[in-house]
């Protein structure tokens, strides 16, 4: 019988006796184009089922990442970009006062006095009209703020201060209201977290319109008590004379630097820096 002739790739293949299985005696490495590296294995049985040679080269030619842990293969994935944080909402800043020259420079408005030496401060525009309100828009450092001084007058401030803090989805915790306060001493500041209206219709109105809510911060200046017997009402819309104008003054420096300190550094810090500054008559 004529000895077989085999293909030259497979001329090193022989037949051991009584065996109809194929092994490698000295295999040649194989080389894929379509792949960096060589596969060699010394010994493989080449079976005639189902897998075959094709099995054997699909199990030969593995993905060469299989053999690295999976820690290293999510390394190698590109990464998605990290989202943007969503927007920082705005700081309201309400002062609250009667509009109108009538009651310009009363006791009554220093929260208007009070908003507009901010807003100068800060080069703050308040020549826009919106919400019943002179509203002006800014930053302190990058805390983006809005200012606004009711034009309703001040019993029915909170229809302007509602209208903004549901428009503009704005926390109570940044709303922020400045109005006199006849029981603290002239020129005096006090900055509380929350509270109650304290008698006065302004911040009735406003906490009205927030549903009840009490829970925003307020700055308070004192606006002191009436001398003798005169009338309450008549007190507060009596304008300042002009030492209590220069008082006022630098009280109005100290509530700027106040809500600075409230904006960038939280209302702990801006409280135990405006509850303890001295007047300018204990300065002197």
């Amino acid at each position: 019988m004529k000895g077989l002739v085999f293909p030259a790739k497979i001329a090193n293949l022989s037949f051991p006796s009584g065996c109809c299985t194929l092994f490698f005696r000295s295999p040649t490495k194989f080389f894929s184009p379509a792949l960096p590296y060589s596969i060699s294995y010394p010994c493989r049985k080449l079976t005639g089922g189902r897998r075959g040679i094709g099995g054997l080269m699909s199990q030969s030619l593995s993905n060469p990442f299989s053999s690295q842990p999976e820690s290293e293969l999510l390394q190698a994935l590109p990464s998605s970009k990290p989202k943007s944080p969503p927007p920082q909402l705005p700081w309201l800043i309400v002062g609250l006062g009667n509009p109108g020259k009538k009651y310009q420079g009363t006791r009554h408005n220093v929260g208007f006095e009070m908003l507009d030496a901010l807003a100068d401060a800060e080069g703050i525009s308040m020549s826009t009209v919106n919400f019943k309100a002179l509203f002006g828009k800014g930053v302190i450092g990058n805390i983006p703020i809005m200012l606004a001084k009711p034009q309703t007058y001040m019993n029915l401030s909170g229809e302007s201060v509602g209208q903004i803090v549901s428009f503009y989805k704005i926390p109570l915790k940044q709303v922020l209201v400045i109005y006199d306060d006849l029981d603290l001493p002239f020129g005096k500041l006090r900055l509380l977290p929350k509270g109650g209206h304290g008698g006065h219709n302004g911040m009735r109105s406003i906490i009205d319109r927030l549903k009840g809510s009490r829970d925003f911060p307020r700055l308070r200046i004192g606006i002191g008590r009436p001398p003798g017997k005169m009338d309450t009402a008549n007190f507060v819309l009596r304008q300042f004379n002009r030492q209590e104008q220069e008082e006022l003054d630098h009280t109005f420096q100290t509530g700027i630097e106040a809500i600075r300190i409230l904006l960038l550094e939280g209302i702990n810090k801006s409280a135990t820096f405006v509850n303890t500054q001295k007047s300018m008559e204990q300065l002197s």
